[in-house]
């Protein structure tokens, strides 16, 4: 019986295709939580599956130059998916998101209407915490980047310079009416830097 649970396991994490997280709840359907946990422990041992963190399996990219990694980001993004949750990039994660800072940071900090947790990966980590839904309210994922952004420069050190920047994302996002509306609800401090001439 194990072994028919192991081989259906592994069969359709090679169906699902490479670059995919997986967790032990991805196979409630198979009823056996124990032996699940064992053969993803197993498949991890065999260099079949990376293990990123407490009970979160990664199924490889692989290419003729060895194991494609993927970016804190992309995992982040997968956990989010994993978790029915929204995420959003925050801090220096959204400024180097943004090209705004070249400073990649030790650590990729997220907001998240989900559960806030940190997850380990290699020396570095992923935080997600928990924040309002108006963080979320807004249109564009572009903007909300921005938002976040502009909360971590500061309304104090926020140059025209920047602001310029700033403008020229946005104006590359494809939404535009979304962006308008989306201004609309930022804060006022942000509303009034990015109206301004």
């Amino acid at each position: 019986m194990a072994r028919i649970l192991s081989k259906e396991v592994k069969n359709r994490i090679i169906n699902n295709g490479e670059g995919r997280l997986y967790a032990v709840s991805d196979f409630a359907d198979l009823n056996n939580d124990a032996s699940v946990t064992r053969t993803l422990s197993r498949l991890e041992n065999e260099n079949f599956l990376i293990r990123l963190s407490q009970g979160l399996y990664l199924y490889p990219i692989r290419n003729q130059y060895g194991i494609h990694k993927p970016s804190l980001n992309t995992i982040a993004q997968a956990i989010a998916e994993k978790d029915q949750s929204q995420i959003i990039p925050s801090g220096l994660t959204a400024l180097n998101a943004l090209g705004l800072s070249t400073q990649v940071p030790t650590n990729a900090i997220y907001l998240t209407n989900g559960s806030p947790r940190t997850i380990s990966v290699g020396n570095r980590k992923i935080i997600f915490k928990k924040s309002v839904p108006r963080n979320f309210a807004y249109q564009s994922n572009l903007f909300s980047l921005v938002v976040q952004a502009m909360r971590e420069i500061g309304e104090q050190n926020i140059t025209d310079e920047i602001v310029l920047k700033i403008k020229e994302i946005l104006s590359k996002e494809k939404n535009q009416e979304a962006v308008e509306q989306d201004l609309l609800i930022a804060p006022q401090w942000i509303r009034r830097k990015l109206n301004s001439k």
